[in-house]
């Protein structure tokens, strides 16, 4: 009976939502986690099933950033948009896979008031991916912070998963963060990574009173690499490969995410 009433709560949420547009901050926890990775072909695998995709580039034009990556020079930002100076379409570039790109680096929103800068003013139906970057203190941007979820990319390995947790402490201390979601990339060992999952998901509960909710984990994969040679994602240059099927499937299980019953992230005073 709970789970009936709390499955009829979130469609209630659902139909009174003023945007059907669902906002996805990713980030990375660490430097090669596959934060950017993750984002691109959430993306990508999003546009595959269907729904209308826009990607923030906030790490634009970093090397391994999506705008480097896919080898593309937008004639404009967010921030233009938000300003009133170019339309989306003027300032966006559709990829061939169908992904909209937007950079969307934060020292340009410097000044930009949150409200003003939320995609929902001008992406209203499918999804709003963000690459999120971390400031100097491991914090999310205003913008990172107006997401529906967060979703946190991760390594299987000791450090990398000491390192996240120490950086999930820094977020939820200093956003009130209540929820946060994460993936394991580079995955070999799948048992292993199922005892990485519960033992993440049961330290956020017990010692933070945090709901850490996995959304899945994607296999090791060499053709990764070779994509990005290519100027491509894997789930567009390999799609039948493990890692691009990986990511479609947690693409896919973002449909069963409840809605956030309240606001989006906000950070606390």
């Amino acid at each position: 009976m709970n789970k009936l009433v709390a499955d009829q709560a979130d469609g209630l949420r659902r139909l009174l939502a003023p945007t059907q547009a669902r906002v996805l901050a990713v980030a990375g926890m660490g430097r090669g986690a596959g934060g950017t990775t993750a984002a691109m072909n959430f993306a990508v695998a999003l546009v595959g099933q269907g729904r209308n995709v826009l990607l923030l580039d906030e790490h634009c034009r970093a090397e391994g950033s999506a705008c480097e990556v896919w080898d593309i020079d937008p004639l404009g930002g967010l921030v233009d948009v938000a300003a009133g100076r170019l339309t989306l379409d003027g300032a966006e570039v559709r990829m061939a896979c169908g992904v909209h790109v937007l950079p969307a680096p934060p020292a340009a929103a410097r000044g930009t008031s949150q409200g003003a800068a939320d995609p929902r003013r001008f992406w209203h139906d499918g999804v709003v991916v963000i690459d999120a970057a971390f400031d100097g203190e491991g914090r999310l941007s205003p913008l990172a912070q107006c997401a529906d979820d967060l979703l946190l990319v991760l390594q299987p390995h000791p450090a990398s998963v000491t390192s996240a947790y120490a950086g999930i402490k820094r977020l939820h201390h200093a956003h009130g963060l209540k929820q946060m979601r994460f993936l394991l990339n580079g995955v070999v060992d799948v048992q292993a990574a199922r005892q990485i999952m519960n033992n993440l998901a049961h330290a956020g509960s017990r010692y933070l009173a945090l709901s850490l909710q996995a959304a899945g984990w994607v296999r090791f994969d060499p053709l990764v690499s070779d994509a990005w040679r290519l100027k491509k994602t894997i789930a567009e240059a390999f799609p039948a490969s493990h890692a691009a099927v990986d990511f479609r499937r947690a693409a896919g299980e973002m449909d069963g995410w409840p809605w956030p019953e309240a606001a989006p992230l906000q950070a606390v005073a």
